[in-house]
């Protein structure tokens, strides 16, 4: 059973849903809420899972502003909630400052790296997945004109979006990539007009596939693609099922996986940095009854021979947070 906890102002307390146990685990969602339909409902997903296989209950928070965050992980943790699991960079700052004040209590943090001994820091290589729908994107456009709708611009999604560009131009030299963030303050991750007119603005310089990282703000990306009859691409959730036939897939990052694998381990979750890689499953791209119409038998075998090959280091899609550069133009 889910016990929810929510804020009742930036500066109330924070109200726990009675009869929760002082041991309940926590999750705490980033700005955008539990049904952002990616990202943050990525990791209600697995949270759930944890619940409905071992009979477990969790409390959860959803952030309804930047001031609530080291307050959230403050009133958990003296209410005994352990572990205490995180979604999104933004985390990161408040974690530092507290995490030393709770010695017992076992903090996540996905998306962020925190060194401390009582944390466990979960990331991903979202550039190596993106680089699979990339070459998707590129083999389904008719147009050889491809896009890119990030949302806040920051290193993270910069890394997406070098992912995706450098599997476009390696399925097609000549695609061209338009690549555009909707904001760079928190605000762009829920604001799916902005991302329809985004979308809008690079249909009509001929995209007709656009590839959306920009948690509740791509649900915008999504429905204008759609309307515009075009192909979209998903992230973090499978998202194929928005719009059957219109979605050409998602990016897959397994944040429930991760939230999941933090409730099962508990307070005795293993701490140190988790590098989830598409050769242990952690990113991949989606493939289900609303897209495989879409996805050729060349597609797939394009799909296999690059997965395996980035699995075994034959091919090494670059890192744009580890180099601040990208192979390809526009970054």
């Amino acid at each position: 059973m889910t016990l929810t906890a929510r804020f009742l102002s930036a500066t109330a307390a924070l109200a726990l849903s009675a009869g929760a146990a002082l041991a309940d685990p926590a999750v705490v969602y980033d700005l955008g809420g539990k049904f952002d339909k990616s990202f943050n409902e990525a990791a209600f997903g697995g949270a759930e899972r944890w619940a409905q296989e071992t009979g477990g209950s969790y409390r959860d928070i959803e952030m309804q502003s930047e001031a609530q965050r080291e307050q959230a992980l403050r009133r958990l943790a003296e209410g005994g909630s352990n572990p205490i699991v995180m979604t999104g960079f933004a985390f990161m700052s408040v974690l530092e400052q507290i995490a030393a004040d709770y010695p017992d209590t076992a903090f996540v943090i996905i998306d962020g790296v925190v060194d401390e001994p009582n944390v466990r820091s979960v990331v991903f290589t979202e550039h190596e997945g993106s680089y699979l729908v990339g070459m998707l994107a590129a083999m389904a456009s008719e147009s050889g004109v491809v896009g890119f709708v990030g949302g806040m611009d920051i290193p993270l999604i910069r890394r997406f979006g070098c992912g995706y560009a450098q599997g476009v131009v390696a399925a097609n030299p000549d695609a061209q990539v338009i690549i555009n963030f909707t904001g760079t303050t928190p605000a762009a991750w829920n604001d799916p007009v902005r991302g329809g007119e985004i979308t809008q603005a690079q249909i009509s310089q001929g995209a007709d596939v656009v590839y959306a990282a920009a948690g509740g703000t791509g649900v915008g990306v999504l429905q204008t693609a759609a309307d515009a009859d075009i192909l979209s691409i998903g992230v973090d959730s499978n998202q194929n099922h928005l719009h059957p036939g219109q979605v050409l897939t998602s990016m897959l990052k397994r944040v429930d996986n991760a939230v999941y694998d933090a409730l099962s381990a508990g307070a005795e979750v293993e701490t140190g940095i988790q590098v989830m890689d598409l050769a242990s499953g952690g990113v991949g791209w989606a493939l289900d009854e609303h897209n495989e119409s879409l996805i050729t038998d060349e597609m797939r075998a394009a799909m296999e021979s690059a997965s395996n090959a980035i699995a075994a280091g034959d091919i090494v899609v670059h890192d744009y947070m580890a180099d601040s550069s990208c192979p390809v133009s526009g970054f």
